[in-house]
């Protein structure tokens, strides 16, 4: 069998995979916010922490739990990384400096995972699991809380409430999150990932084609169980440092694919959540559609520049080798980092710097769209729903009609806040991004030159502003600059459009319904996804195509 009909032969075992699972996974996570009812071990997290699950929210109220459950996560894993030291199970690991338990702190609390450290030689048991770990869970419940807030914004009429924060989010966690995590933990232990508490021990004698190597030391970890919500809450994290490429973490190519299943199964399935919420399962389906067509596309031209490039090595090897693990091959390792930079992933099983010019501009291109196709847990829907209201603007404006969407007149004050949403982003990378490149920053940062290089500082912003996480090899980020810049990155791209989210869902909810007539757009059908891909790839793909002209797209032509 070919390399290249093995990548077909995997990515169609996968989309099949996602079919399966699609009804039964989105139909629960819609019983499941929709529930009045209260499991046991959840009135127990509501009472330590002194919340009502049955009080109903304004976007304000909403908005000020979200901003501070987060901060709260802030400072907690920053003290424990400040104090690793002094704790047990720190498998003999200093504390961690200033800056960098900031900058990591935010990273995982914005369900960014941004890791400017070497994980097996920094971090030990106690921080892995009962900080890392526990964020993991906690960030992605939060972005699953607020696209359920915005969708009830659009489901609801005549009132300001969204909902309980407190609720949501106990319930993504105890619910979904937890269970699916634990599943998916068992079968990564069937694969071979390791999960123990083991201290550090030498590996072996290896041998470098000319002499003896000396041992290696590697310690173990609870990785499989990190692994599981590291993928499945779309975070990224990786135990080590070469995050899901080491066999530790994703040893065969059944669990890098069932990994890659991970990633996307709620994203996508939260489109079904959504037509369940609003009673209308096609509006769904247009999302669901729309959001296929933008990762399918994705991943056929990630094949193409990867397996296609020419070169007598590169034809020999079946495609471009380079960077990537010889036991996953190009084409699911294309699929892997398609999958994980479309949505807030940002795990790897294969270095993204490595990829051909255009390959690796594509990596960058699909976190500058937004991650919305599908997105990060949450993350994803509630982008695309921004972006169908404005795809709505647009044609009404066409038609001459008053734009409306499931319902609800799109307004000045609901255009006002979506263009705040998708302009905040581009804003964060374009300008820290200049700032990198003109300031004196410190010599031994990057370490290539000319388009790559600039490439790769444009890279670690557009994955902290868009709370992704994966980065270029090549450039130093562990300076007080790069930790400084990417954890503001991080924290203004997580809760900035967050505000501008549930400022809508106020909104929306707020209004009356308008009813269906002969000249409303009908949003359920092939004709608003396809204008809803435009809409994706013009306004948010252009933004960018300056900063991708002078990287990537240079880098590319020139190879």
């Amino acid at each position: 069998m070919g390399p290249v009909l093995a990548g077909v032969l995997q990515l169609l075992a996968l989309v099949a995979a996602l079919a399966l699972a699609y009804v039964p996974a989105g139909t629960y996570m819609a019983r499941v916010y929709s529930s009045k009812r209260h499991l046991r071990v959840e009135r127990w997290a509501y009472r330590a922490i002194g919340a009502d699950p049955d009080t109903e929210m304004t976007w304000t109220a909403y908005l000020r739990g979200v901003l501070a459950f987060s901060a709260v996560g802030v400072l907690f894993l920053y003290l424990l990384m400040r104090l690793q030291g002094v704790l047990p199970g720190s498998l003999g690991f200093a504390s961690v400096d200033p800056a960098q338990s900031f900058n990591t702190a935010v990273s995982f609390v914005t369900n960014t995972n941004w890791q400017s450290y070497y994980g097996e030689q920094t971090m030990g048991h106690v921080v892995q699991t009962a900080g890392l770990a526990v964020q993991n869970f906690l960030s992605a419940a939060v972005g699953m809380a607020v696209a359920v807030a915005l969708v009830r914004g659009f489901a609801r009429a005549r009132t300001g409430d969204l909902g309980n924060f407190w609720a949501d989010l106990v319930r993504g966690t105890v619910r979904i999150l937890v269970p699916a995590a634990a599943i998916a933990a068992v079968v990564l232990v069937a694969c071979g990932v390791i999960q123990n508490f083991s201290g550090i021990h030498e590996v072996g004698q290896f041998f470098n084609g000319h002499s003896t190597g000396g041992p290696q030391q590697w310690n173990g970890g609870a990785v499989a169980s990190q692994e599981a919500i590291k993928e499945l809450g779309t975070n990224g994290g990786g135990y080590f440092n070469a995050n899901s490429a080491h066999p530790f973490e994703n040893p065969t190519p059944f669990s890098n694919l069932f990994e890659i299943f991970l990633i996307l199964l709620i994203p996508f399935s939260l489109t079904r959540t959504f037509g369940v919420l609003v009673g209308n399962v096609r509006q769904g389906h247009a999302i669901l559609a729309t959001m296929f067509t933008i990762w399918l596309g994705f991943v056929a031209l990630m094949m193409w520049t990867e397996f296609a490039h020419h070169g007598p090595a590169l034809q020999a090897a079946g495609g471009a080798m380079e960077g990537k693990e010889v036991r996953f091959g190009v084409g699911s390792s294309s699929v892997f980092a398609v999958s994980t930079t479309l949505t807030s992933t940002g795990a790897v099983d294969s270095f993204h710097s490595s990829f051909t010019g255009l390959g690796g501009g594509l990596t960058l291109l699909s976190m500058m769209l937004g991650e919305i196709a599908p997105g990060g847990t949450g993350s994803g829907l509630y982008g695309m729903l921004i972006l169908a209201v404005i795809a709505v603007f647009v044609a009404g404006l066409m038609v001459g009609r008053t734009p409306e969407y499931l319902g609800k007149k799109i307004g000045a004050r609901e255009m006002k806040l979506a263009a705040c949403y998708i302009l905040i982003t581009p804003a964060l990378v374009l300008v820290l991004t200049a700032a990198s490149v003109a300031l004196p920053t410190p010599p031994h940062s990057t370490l290539n030159p000319g388009a790559h290089g600039f490439s790769e500082i444009l890279y670690a912003f557009t994955s902290a502003a868009n709370n992704n996480g994966s980065a270029f090899a090549g450039l130093n980020a562990n300076t007080d600059w790069f930790n400084t810049t990417t954890a503001l990155a991080m924290l203004l791209g997580r809760f900035l459009p967050m505000v501008f989210v549930l400022a809508l869902a106020g909104s929306l909810a707020g209004q009356r319904p308008v009813p269906v007539t002969a000249g409303t757009l009908r949003t359920e059908k092939p004709l608003f996804t396809g204008l809803l891909v435009g809409a994706v790839l013009i306004i948010t793909g252009l933004t960018y195509f300056p900063a991708l002209a002078l990287g990537p797209l240079a880098e590319g032509l020139a190879s």
